[in-house]
C-alpha cells in the first residue's frame, strides 16, 4: 500500500511500470540498459481515489492523462533504475496530494468608497499635470 493522505491509499497492483531506454549521459550503458521508468496509473478505474479526487486529478495532470484516462510519468533524471523508480513514484504521489486539496473559493470584493474616491483623485491630479504639460508646450511655441 502506498500512502498519499491520511485517507488516501493505492494498492501497488493498480501502478504499472515499464522500463525503457534514457537518452542523455551515460555512455556506454546507456544504450543497453533500459534504467527509465514510465509508470502508468489508470484514474478512471482506480477503487482507491474518492471521485472528487479524480476530477482533480484528471485536470492537474493536464498533458500526462492520456485520452483513456491514463496518468503517464517518465522518470528518467538518474542513471539508475532504482533512483528513477523512486522519482516517478514521489512525483505520482505529489500529483495525487495536489488533487487532493480541495482549493477555496473565491469571494468577489468591491473596493471601499474611499478606495475608490483616492483613485478618481489620483487620475485626476495626474491629468491636470498632463494638461499643463500640454499647455506649457502650446506657449513654447
Amino acid at each position: 500500500m502506498i500512502h498519499i493522505t491520511d485517507t488516501i491509499s493505492i494498492r501497488e497492483e493498480e501502478i504499472k511500470e515499464e522500463f525503457i531506454q534514457a537518452s542523455g549521459p551515460g555512455g556506454q550503458n546507456v544504450n543497453k540498459v533500459a534504467s527509465a521508468v514510465q509508470l502508468r496509473f489508470n484514474i478512471k478505474t482506480s477503487p482507491s481515489l474518492p471521485d472528487d479526487v479524480r476530477k482533480r486529478l484528471a485536470l492537474v495532470g493536464g498533458k500526462r492523462v492520456s485520452s483513456e484516462g491514463v496518468l503517464i510519468i517518465t522518470a528518467r533524471r538518474f542513471r539508475d533504475q532504482y533512483k528513477n523508480r523512486k522519482d516517478a513514484l514521489n512525483r505520482l504521489v505529489e500529483i495525487i496530494r495536489k488533487a487532493s486539496e480541495i482549493e477555496k473559493q473565491r469571494i468577489k470584493t468591491k473596493p471601499s468608497r474611499k478606495s475608490e474616491i483616492k483613485r478618481l483623485e489620483a487620475k485626476r491630479h495626474r491629468g491636470t499635470i498632463k494638461k499643463t504639460r500640454k499647455a506649457d508646450l502650446i506657449k513654447e511655441e
